[in-house]
């Protein structure tokens, strides 16, 4: 084999050196341009689930607000609805206390007297007590001395017992609510009989009563004003 065959045959294993190493190239190029295309679209992907994520998680926390805000106005909302109740309620027992002072008026002291000689023997039925101490206001004492004995009277026959004795307290109950006296004690009338010992004490005020009354009633007065109140 002379130089030139040689030469040709370094020739053409240079060329297929090169053509392979060309190939390869060209495979790695590709290989690498798919795998960073798989891992743009992977990273582009990625980012995507993370926006679609955080706007998700955003859009419940708008959500959620919204609700709290809503409950919140309407929570408001019941308690001025409820305030206003409350104050129609108030106002109703205002107005009635006010028309307990016409009952101890003077131009009604006939109903007045048969009203504290009542009061006077339901006290005596609930105490049930030989003898009591009865207090009532300074205005009402010589009515209350009035009515006295016959209301003894009627406590003993209905309770078929001996006439009790009832000491009236020279301490008195506080006098009618008036301008003079707006956030002082007052009383509108009516008594309080204690057992001697203090320990039994049954109070027959009106204020006391009206109390009574309105808390027993409160049911039906607010039904008959708002109507029936859902639970």
């Amino acid at each position: 084999m002379n130089d030139t065959d040689v030469s040709k045959q370094i020739q053409q294993m240079v060329r297929f050196i090169r053509q392979e190493a060309e190939e390869k190239a060209n495979e790695i190029s590709v290989s690498a341009e798919e795998e960073f295309n798989i891992e743009k679209l992977q990273l582009v992907e990625a980012e995507k689930k993370k926006i679609r994520q955080e706007f998700e998680r955003k859009e419940k926390q708008v959500d959620v607000r919204k609700k709290i805000e809503y409950s919140m106005q309407l929570n408001a909302s019941r308690i001025k609805v409820l305030q206003a109740q409350d104050d129609l309620v108030s106002s109703m027992k205002e107005a009635a206390a006010k028309e307990l002072l016409h009952v101890s008026h003077h131009h009604n002291h006939h109903i007045y007297k048969k009203l504290l000689h009542d009061l006077i023997v339901q006290s005596l039925l609930r105490l049930k007590e030989p003898s009591v101490l009865l207090r009532c206001r300074k205005d009402d004492v010589h009515l209350v001395e009035d009515v006295l004995d016959a209301a003894k009277e009627e406590y003993a026959e209905k309770a078929m017992v001996h006439s009790p004795e009832i000491i009236v307290d020279n301490i008195h109950l506080p006098p009618a609510p008036s301008h003079h006296n707006a956030h002082g004690p007052s009383c509108s009338g009516g008594v309080v009989l204690a057992s001697r010992d203090g320990k039994i004490v049954c109070e027959n005020t009106l204020d006391a009563r009206l109390e009574v009354v309105f808390r027993k009633k409160l049911p039906e007065i607010r039904k008959c004003l708002f109507g029936q109140v859902a639970t």
